[in-house]
């Protein structure tokens, strides 16, 4: 299998732990002549990042290509044996695809300090507090084992890694429900997230130096 993928994207990395977790061999490759390019869009109609390769088959979007990689690969499985607990896993993919990832992206314009909105900021960083207040409730409800790596903690944990990273040079301090803070650290006890959060890391940091934010 072959990914397009870029160096800072969210939904790349989210990507690559679902794909370690399964024990699947891929290669990534950046898109051919860069996001947008002609030639890219001749293979990836849509241009989105990232993109699969498999066979003759070409899939975007990250949730479509983990259910496709769910269906064809369940040999270790992330969704629940149980109707209740594979909505709830869901659930959680798309509130972090939904809501606290697009929390998250109002800082994007605004991480260099030199072109920096406050207000902008502000407006953003009630948005994240609002969605990890929301976060925290709704894994104390749902009922899935922290023992397990599911389809809804990929997205969730590297959007939680970028908005930890963002806390203080980007913007201010948020109060963090004691359930997300344990969700972090039991996530981070699975090999496929803490490799690939050692992987990827280097790649987030040097955003924030590229933008003068660090």
């Amino acid at each position: 299998m072959l990914i397009y993928t870029s160096d800072h994207s969210l939904y790349c990395a989210k990507l690559r732990i679902l794909l370690r977790h399964k024990k699947l061999s891929f290669q990534e490759a950046p898109p051919p002549g860069g996001g947008g390019s002609q030639e890219y869009l001749a293979i990836v109609p849509s241009g989105n990042i990232p993109a699969l390769v498999d066979g003759d088959l070409i899939l975007t979007d990250s949730e479509v290509i983990a259910e496709y990689l769910e269906e064809k690969h369940p040999e270790i499985p992330m969704l629940p044996d149980t109707v209740i607990g594979r909505a709830k896993c869901r659930e959680r993919s798309r509130f972090a695809d939904t809501r606290l990832e697009p929390a998250l992206r109002l800082t994007f314009a605004h991480v260099d300090p030199e072109t920096r909105d406050s207000a902008a900021i502000s407006l953003a960083h009630a948005q994240i507090q609002k969605q990890l207040i929301a976060l925290g409730h709704m894994l104390g409800r749902a009922g899935l084992s922290p023992d397990r790596l599911w389809m809804g903690d990929p997205g969730t944990i590297i959007t939680l890694e970028w908005i930890a990273l963002f806390e203080g040079p980007v913007v201010p301090k948020l109060d963090w429900p004691a359930s997300v803070r344990t969700y972090q650290n039991q996530l981070s006890q699975h090999a496929a997230v803490r490799d690939e959060i050692d992987a990827y890391r280097p790649e987030m940091l040097g955003y924030l130096r590229e933008k003068g934010a660090a």
